[in-house]
């Protein structure tokens, strides 16, 4: 019987591994990072996951979202509280319209590392490595920049804890204080068509603030009212960085990844026999598992019983990308394996990878209607099926991009995405976009209170 260590994972097959020149200077690299202080703590992932039980029970609802890929040059204070703030509207439009706590957790502090379809890209003739994040190389189009740099590793790490540094203090420094929920609306927002609903919704909030106030509960004395719990998540890729994070905790003796609270298995590396499945089954941490239309029934509960066995739950997130025109096809078969064989999961719908086109432009993009189409259908599939849509994974900004065509009264066009096209990678939602998709949400989470009820009293 093999027994699991964090470096089990070097003896099973691998993909999605950027080739270093130099073996020397990354073995240096990683020992340096197994030097350093953890970025999140044992007691906080535990606390996560029983969230996550909460969310798989009913209970609560998960709101997972963040850069594509963060990078180098975009970190910056401003950056960083922007996308908070609007985080922070997407999910009070979530507990307002869910009555039940939201589970926040952001694709941050730690998500650099991108998988890629080809090891190689061509422009103009010239053919070099793909980039993958600014973990491994640069995004500029030139023969040096694209070499894998070991050196990147701790920069990726430095950056990681200055940003959570940060969140921690909006988090639990008063920035996230629902008396001030009327401030956390970024200015070129004021023109989109969701301004005004969440100007009603904030409205509604200091009705309530004030009538708990007058029963003399307030920000000072209630702590729920002036902070907010935020755990940070990111596609463990580069599993050398993360073998060289993994830390054993002194109060249970179980190994932890410490890079961030969950960890997630990417559609290209969910291989059950292979290395990245292997790390992640001897980690605590809850994880996600994004689930793609080629993923089949047996390869799903092979993955569920090598990384759960115990069917713990808030264990296991399974992150669906199926595109709009593929989920009702590929969705429901997988719930119905996951049901008959009576595993406990969060289901979640990631709209954003399977609606991934090519603008006439050139652009890479995503069609917001396609985006919001995938998530009436996620909502629709677990109605008919009995069962619960516990969230949503997006890729999304607080800065006022074009990225993604269509959404709200200053919809994105085809011949506007060059205005503000900054991604590193994938199209992101603009924090309009995202506003609008979080009240779409939030009536289907309505939708869906009733007939859960109703079968409560039935059983």
């Amino acid at each position: 019987m093999n027994i699991w260590t964090p470096q089990s994972w070097r003896h099973k097959p691998i993909s999605q591994v950027p080739r270093y020149p130099d073996a020397a200077k990354l073995a240096a690299a990683e020992a340096q990072l197994a030097k350093f202080p953890p970025l999140v703590f044992a007691g906080e992932a535990r606390e996560l996951k029983s969230h996550l039980a909460d969310v798989a029970r009913g209970e609560a609802f998960l709101l997972q979202g963040g850069d594509c890929a963060e990078s180098f040059a975009e970190h910056g204070a401003d950056h960083i509280r922007d996308f908070f703030r609007v985080f922070l509207q997407m999910a009070i439009i979530l507990t307002h319209g869910a009555s039940k706590p939201v589970v926040k957790v952001g694709r941050i502090a730690g998500q650099f590392a991108k998988p890629r379809s080809s090891d190689t890209e061509t422009v103009d003739g010239v053919t070099l490595p793909s980039y993958r994040g600014d973990i491994v190389n640069d995004i500029a189009f030139a023969r040096e920049a694209r070499v894998p740099d070991p050196e990147r590793l701790l920069l990726a790490y430095r950056q990681s804890a200055a940003t959570l540094n940060l969140l921690r203090a909006f988090a639990s420094g008063g920035y996230a204080n629902l008396a001030r929920v009327h401030e956390w609306t970024v200015g070129f927002m004021k023109d989109s068509t969701a301004y005004p609903r969440f100007e009603d919704l904030a409205a509604k909030i200091d009705d309530a603030i004030d009538f708990m106030r007058a029963l003399g509960l307030t920000p000072d004395n209630t702590p729920a009212l002036r902070e907010t719990r935020f755990y940070t998540s990111h596609e463990a890729l580069l599993l050398g960085y993360e073998e060289a994070l993994t830390r054993r905790d002194s109060i249970t003796n179980d190994w932890y990844a410490t890079s961030g609270h969950m960890l997630w298995i990417g559609d290209r590396t969910r291989q059950p026999d292979a290395a990245h499945v292997e790390y992640f089954s001897g980690i605590r941490n809850p994880i996600g598992i994004k689930c793609g239309p080629g993923l089949s029934n047996d390869d799903l509960l092979k993955l569920l019983d090598k990384l759960n066995p115990q069917d713990e739950a808030g264990r296991i997130t399974l992150i669906g990308r199926f595109g709009a025109d593929k989920v009702a096809e590929r969705l429901p078969r997988l719930i119905e394996a996951v049901k008959r064989a009576g595993r406990t999961v969060v289901w979640c719908s990631d709209p954003m990878h399977g609606n991934t086109i090519k603008a006439s432009t050139g652009y890479k993009t995503r069609p917001f209607d396609k985006v919001l189409a995938e998530v009436r259908s996620f909502f629709h599939i677990h109605r008919e099926l009995g069962t619960y849509a516990g969230g949503i994974h997006i890729e999304m900004t607080g800065d006022d991009v074009t990225e993604c065509v269509g959404g709200g009264v200053s919809a994105v066009t085809e011949a506007s995405l060059q205005d503000r096209y900054h991604t590193y990678c994938d199209p992101r939602l603009n924090a309009s976009q995202a506003l609008e998709l979080a009240f779409l949400v939030a009536e289907e989470i309505r939708a869906q209170r009733p007939a859960r009820s109703a079968r409560v009293i039935s059983v």
